[in-house]
């Protein structure tokens, strides 16, 4: 205790992006080295009036360094070096560096084999250690699963530390008993030079959860009606947030304890049932009553969640949405009749898997609910039995109250839900259907508070209306003297920041437009809508009117810098508003949900393969079209083109034959004759040149040639 802190520790964790390891290695990287030693009645020495002081300011922080179990995690920037480890050398080397070397095997039972081996080479080269190293095994109470209580007359006693030696594992977690053994064998060598310590931790929660990540998903998603319980929800179940489970190790880093086991866990002794109310089968079943008496009685915590996940419940849930990205989204949609407010809004809702919420189905739905609610008989449970002594009684007496106290509850929630359908029913009569302000604004803002929109969020689809309205509907309730005050101030009163809409849509068309809409409805469409003639247009008269006064809707989220967006619905010239959804999707940004499940991706990767398959068929099919068009086309080409041919050949030929007939008729009459004369005296003479013989002969005896002139 009276040492100088020590500085500069470079800590070593595995799996620094799994959940333990990531909530681990964030805390430490903002730890200051040595903080634990001090002592509470040191700091109780100090001033009552000093100021306090960062921790971080007055020395070193821990550096933190080692082994990702997804070598593309993203970058870790609480860690100084992360390994991406080829072999049990070059991880040997990472680790003699370390002064302190923590190993998690609570995530992934491959890092059992791996945490021993890493103990046991540690320990090999113990001789060439300047300084102690220290191991830290993080293992799980599920070591001691199976272990039955000491004491069969205080079966409610909880186990401490001292009691490690008599733990039992759970079957499916021997390996993990094992590992305990054998690194707490190792650390009792030489102390010196090689301390080793196992910290048994409680299930972890916190931040991103872990164990109980299956149960708020549920929650968050809000797809059941109820979360289910596995067995009687009796067992206890030992747990611990994560920044706790943190400050434990840096507590055993630091004050390095004479004992070696420590148990991890809070204080609290909740049921699987409790906390399943509030939000691996097998260690949902551990049922361990546990109590961390040498971590209290010797250790230095600022405890963060002390009293477990119940009564910190607040704040875990917080953290668990921070650190998951699930903020709700919530939009309102505001624009004329007409101009396409319920298609834009169904389609955000699908498109963010956010709930849609329009007056007349939040009142449909209200009274459905009610309805439902009133239709139940409270069940009545006798709360004594003929035949039983006073013992018994007493014993259930406890269990029996609690029944009879959720029944009166229910009791009064019937009786409730039956005065206030009461009321809305009379109200609907005396309007003419139609239910009044009054209460269209409670079941409106029931609605936003319910918890689908609270975790999701919402697109609120053209209501409020007014200004008035819209005060009424986000105002946060306060005393009646507040309120007056802050109007006599003139400031704007507070709003409820849960349910109040973060974007704000103004759709603009103008009244030429909206009507020619309108008027393009089939008969089928406009049916039990108010876009008949009549309806329509006095719905239009009434929205310009309300908007055309100085204090507007638009105005109230005006003042409370929740400035509207405009969209021009009527630019787009799109009558199913494709175009003007897309513009909105762009300026709200990416969806902050879980996003699809895998399940869901699966359908999708197979549907754009179909897709693209029926796309590529399709585009062959298309090709082949393209291909039998063109060859048929140049096949009609040519036989027009053969015919044509002939077609001339037998013009040519006709006309060839018309020129001949003088020609033919000329030689007949004049040439042949002589010819045939010469041809019998050729003949006859046997010439040596026939050809030349029969040329003299034919201009010799031709009757037309004028030898003469020759």
């Amino acid at each position: 205790m009276e040492e100088e802190a020590p500085r500069g520790r470079r800590i070593f964790l595995n799996h620094l992006d799994s959940y333990c390891g990531r909530s681990i290695g964030k805390y430490l990287s903002t730890s200051v080295v040595g903080a634990t030693l001090e002592s509470a009645e040191d700091e109780e020495e100090g001033e009552e009036n000093e100021p306090a002081v960062d921790p971080t300011s007055t020395g070193e922080t821990y550096e933190i360094v080692g082994t990702l179990s997804n070598p593309e995690s993203a970058d870790l920037q609480f860690a100084k070096e992360t390994y991406a480890v080829s072999s049990r050398e070059e991880l040997l080397s990472h680790l003699l560096e370390c002064e302190i070397v923590l190993y998690n095997i609570t995530e992934d039972v491959s890092q059992i084999e791996e945490a021993t081996w890493a103990a046991s080479a540690l320990h090999k080269e113990i001789e060439t250690f300047a300084k102690q190293k220290l191991f830290i095994l993080i293992s799980t109470i599920m070591t001691w699963a199976n272990t039955k209580p000491f004491d069969p007359e205080n079966p409610e006693a909880p186990f401490i530390e001292e009691d490690f030696r008599k733990r039992r594992s759970h079957p499916a977690f021997v390996d993990h008993l094992n590992a305990e053994k054998h690194i707490a064998k190792l650390g009792k060598t030489n102390k010196k030079k090689f301390s080793t310590y196992v910290v048994a931790s409680g299930h972890q929660y916190g931040a991103e959860e872990g164990l109980f990540h299956y149960f708020f998903k549920m929650c968050w998603l809000g797809e059941t009606p109820a979360i289910p319980v596995f067995g009687d929800g009796k067992n206890i179940i030992p747990t611990i947030h994560v920044r706790d489970l943190a400050i434990v190790l840096q507590n055993v880093a630091e004050l390095k304890p004479a004992f070696q086991y420590i148990l991890g866990v809070d204080s609290s002794m909740h049921t699987l049932r409790e906390l399943i109310k509030q939000m691996q089968l097998d260690m949902l079943f551990v049922n361990l009553r546990m109590e961390s008496l040498y971590l209290k009685e010797n250790f230095n915590i600022n405890w963060f969640a002390e009293t477990g996940l119940i009564d910190n419940i607040a704040q875990v849930v917080l953290e668990y949405k921070q650190a998951r990205g699930l903020l709700p989204l919530k939009v309102y949609i505001h624009g004329p009749p007409g101009s396409g407010k319920s298609t834009i809004a169904k389609e955000l809702c699908k498109h963010y898997k956010l709930h849609y919420v329009s007056t007349n189905d939040a009142i449909s739905e209200k009274i459905a609910d009610l309805e439902q609610i009133v239709a139940k008989e409270p069940v009545r449970v006798e709360s004594e039995v003929e035949g039983e002594g006073e013992g018994e009684r007493e014993g259930e007496g406890e269990g029996e109250r609690v029944v009879e106290e959720e029944e009166e509850e229910e009791g009064e929630n019937i009786e409730e839900a039956k005065d206030f359908l009461d009321a809305i029913k009379e109200n609907m009569q005396q309007n003419k259907g139609k239910l009044g302000d009054e209460y269209i604004l409670k079941i409106m803002k029931d609605k936003l508070m319910s918890m689908p929109c609270r975790n999701q969020g919402y697109v609120l689809d053209g209501f409020p209306e007014t200004y008035e309205e819209a005060m009424e509907l986000f105002r946060v309730e306060e005393d009646e003297g507040e309120e007056e005050e802050e109007q006599a101030a003139g400031k704007m009163p507070k709003f409820n920041q849960i349910i109040i809409p973060e974007f704000i849509f103004s759709l603009m068309a103008s009244d030429e437009f909206l009507i020619n809409r309108i008027i393009q409805l089939s008969e089928s469409e406009v049916a039990g809508t108010q876009y008949t003639e009549e309806q329509f247009l006095e719905a239009l008269k009434h929205f310009r009117k309300i908007n055309a006064d100085d204090v507007t809707v638009l105005n109230y989220f005006d003042e409370l810098e929740i400035h509207p967006q405009f969209v021009d619905v009527a630019v787009y010239e799109d009558f199913e508003n494709r175009l003007a959804v897309s513009k909105i999707i762009k300026e709200v940004g990416e969806p902050r949900n879980y996003g699809l499940t895998d399940e869901e991706k699966e359908v999708l990767q197979r549907q754009a393969a179909e897709e693209q398959l029926a796309k590529e068929a399709k585009e062959k099919a298309e090709q082949e079209r393209k291909e039998d068009k063109e060859r048929e086309e140049r096949k009609e080409r040519w036989e027009e083109w053969i015919k044509q041919q002939e077609e001339v050949k037998k013009q040519e030929q006709e006309l060839l034959e018309a020129q001949s007939i003088p020609l033919r008729n000329y030689l007949m009459k004049n040439v042949m004759p002589t010819l045939m004369q010469g041809i019998n005296e050729c003949c006859r003479i046997r010439p040596d040149d026939p050809v030349n013989f029969l040329a003299e002969y034919l201009f010799k005896n031709s009757p037309d040639i004028d030898w003469n002139k020759r």
